[in-house]
């Protein structure tokens, strides 16, 4: 399933539907039919592992190709001393992980919308967008070992957060070929139901969603993609409606009122501030007690689901809560 909502903030994509350990098995299988095949089927040149990338082709080749494999986006220019220095240890090492990557080089001469869009402030600045999320990786020059260390990490994360394995590379591809669809998978019993909630989810019934991905669990309870699709509807669902002035004005005005701030927390998560949603529940649930904290309590419970259990702010989050309890 591809991620919907496909965003630049690099925070939290609701609309993306992921099921780490499946959508990577899948990828896994796929990726290794094609080997079997020899390569040809979805395979690509190493030459095509770096791109030339502008703004009418970034959807395409940046986005749309980030829901198969990482993208590392190099900015640079001509000018740039530092660049000329960066550019060749990225090529040659993006080229090395055999398409676990993909490098889009972005000359920000060329292509100022996109400098502004990912708050470029200086270059050489290196990011990445892993389904459709931008994640800064590093600004200026860097050594070789030190940037392998961030690839390194940005490949776990593609694969164990996103299920994304990467491409395959044939070294008697033609470069420039267009690869064909990678072979499909046997349908799983319940691909069904979980295709209804993603359209569910894509039209705003999320009431629909929540059913859709309930059904799956009360047949599949450890259905790792509708465990994650049930919280973030049922999230969708709760903001759905709010007036978020007012419930903001309600959330400063009255900073012990247990609903008011786990209401200013979902909206606060929407809108893509992880941290201030987290810290925003663990500060009510210092000044509660008895039933009121525990609905905080499992509120963020069910936040730290949304993100997911291995991202750094969650990792962050639970050890403050602990602190706040104990």
């Amino acid at each position: 399933m591809q991620p919907r909502n496909m965003s630049m903030s690099g925070v939290v994509d609701l609309a993306a539907v992921k099921a780490a350990q499946e959508a990577k098995e899948k990828a896994e299988q796929a990726r290794a039919a094609a080997a079997r095949q020899g390569g040809g089927t979805g395979a690509v040149s190493p030459a095509d592992l770096v791109i030339d990338v502008d703004e009418a082709g970034f959807e395409r080749d940046v986005l749309q190709r980030s829901t198969e494999v990482p993208v590392v986006i190099d900015f640079w220019a001509e000018w740039c001393e530092p660049c000329k220095q960066l550019s060749p240890v990225l090529e040659q090492l993006v080229v090395e992980y055999n398409g676990r990557l993909l490098l889009a080089k972005i000359d920000v001469d060329a292509n100022q919308m996109l400098m502004q869009q990912f708050g470029v402030q200086g270059i050489p600045a290196v990011f990445a967008v892993v389904a459709g999320q931008a994640l800064p990786l590093f600004q200026g020059a860097a050594g070789k070992e030190q940037i392998q260390q961030t690839l390194d990490q940005l490949v776990q994360v593609a694969e164990q957060r996103f299920g994304l394995t990467g491409i395959v590379v044939d070294p008697d591809a033609e470069p420039g070929a267009a690869p064909t669809a990678a072979p499909e998978m046997p349908a799983g019993p319940h691909d069904a139901l979980l295709e209804a909630a993603v359209q569910a989810l894509d039209a705003g019934d999320f009431g629909g969603a929540v059913q859709a991905y309930k059904n799956v669990l009360s047949d599949d309870p450890g259905n790792t993609e509708a465990k994650l699709g049930l919280a973030q509807a049922e999230l969708l669902q709760r903001v759905q409606g709010l007036d978020p002035q007012r419930v903001r004005g309600d959330a400063a005005e009255k900073p012990a009122d247990v609903p008011a701030q786990i209401a200013a927390a979902d909206l606060d998560l929407v809108g893509g501030h992880v941290e201030d949603a987290f810290g925003r529940l663990i500060d009510t649930v210092r000044r509660t007690f008895g039933d009121d904290r525990d609905a905080v309590r499992v509120r963020l419970l069910e936040l730290f689901e949304v993100v997911g259990a291995d991202d750094p702010r969650v990792v962050a989050a639970r050890r403050a809560l602990a602190r706040a309890l104990f």
